[in-house]
């Protein structure tokens, strides 16, 4: 088996606004696993707070390149032990898992989805995200667009725009990325109203979340605060669902684990993404039938995609249905 890698430069079509920063463009890890005359595809990003450094990484890959070049064929659910056993950032362990997946599949000709018996048929829709702006400039977004799912970024707590937001009688959703107060965090799980949205995202900087109650009107989802299997029951008495993110936990196969897991104990499922191009996406997109929501639209974000796959098509996920997870550069 080879292994390739390679720098990208993902551009975002406008200035992405959050309340972590504004970004213009991304840097992306392209991994390439290939044997015989089959190539499979996996990517990583750098995110600020997630303290990702892609150089480190690069120097991890070369170290490891002659292990994995010697390593035969075998199931990924193996492969992914292996990987368990080289102390690998969660982000890199994603896009070797997820590279792997499309190899394999496409070596034995069959889906991921199939792999895995997972539905592919009446999937849930995706959100587009509608990052920090003034609130008209928001509302007129979401009043313009074709998607019928919205994810709004917000910047702190400002009960007019809520109001605003709640009469648009729209699928929305709130992402503060941490910038709720407790004092914020108790009036909107107070007020019957909130419960209109579909979900509240990460309000409270990671492991701040002990103002939450599950009980309450607010659909409280974990983003940040739920890195890996062992959060979910430590966050049960808070949070009512949890945003699954292949980066954050290391890839497709310990996402399989999560999600079954998050079920057990009742949560509702996001599969969700960081800005990345359709290599990341495709990978997202096979676990949407395990889903209660989906934020797919990394690729919708960017200009300069280079890979084909699975798609999210004004909120439709649609899966190719092709082995592996149907990745093809472009």
């Amino acid at each position: 088996m080879e292994l390739y890698f390679e720098l990208k430069t993902l551009q975002l079509k406008e200035t992405f606004s959050i309340a972590y920063g504004n970004y213009d463009k991304r840097e992306a890890l392209l991994v390439e696993l290939s044997y015989l005359n089959f190539k499979g595809y996996g990517e990583c990003v750098p995110i600020d707070y997630h303290q990702i450094n892609l150089k480190s990484f690069i120097r991890k890959l070369k170290e490891i390149q002659p292990l994995l070049q010697k390593q035969s064929i075998i199931h990924p659910t193996e492969f992914f032990a292996i990987l368990s056993e080289l102390h690998l950032h969660p982000f890199l362990m994603s896009a070797l898992d997820c590279a792997y997946w499309d190899l394999f599949g496409k070596l034995e000709n069959i889906s991921f989805t199939e792999l895995n018996d997972i539905p592919a048929e009446s999937l849930v829709e995706s959100s587009v995200t509608i990052s920090i702006a003034a609130i008209e400039d928001q509302i007129s977004k979401i009043k313009k667009s074709s998607w019928n799912r919205f994810k709004v970024k917000c910047k702190g707590l400002n009960q007019d725009h809520i109001g605003q937001l709640l009469r648009l009688n729209r699928h929305i959703a709130l992402d503060s990325n941490a910038s709720f107060t407790d004092q914020d965090c108790l009036w909107l799980q107070e007020n019957e109203m909130i419960s209109r949205f579909s979900y509240l995202e990460q309000p409270r900087p990671i492991g701040n979340y002990k103002i939450l109650s599950k009980e309450s009107f607010t659909n409280w989802m974990a983003d940040e605060d739920c890195q890996n299997l062992n959060s979910l029951e430590k966050l049960l008495p808070y949070y009512k669902s949890v945003n699954i993110k292949l980066m954050k936990c290391g890839g497709l196969t310990p996402a399989l684990e999560m999600i079954r897991k998050a079920k057990e104990l009742g949560y509702k499922v996001m599969i969700g993404c960081m800005t990345e191009s359709s290599i990341g996406i495709s990978a997202g997109c096979v676990l949407a039938g395990l889903s209660d929501f989906a934020d797919l639209d990394g690729a919708h974000l960017i200009s300069n995609d280079y890979a084909s796959g699975n798609f999210v098509e004004n909120g439709k996920i649609i899966l190719s249905g092709k082995p592996g997870l149907g990745i093809v550069l472009k």
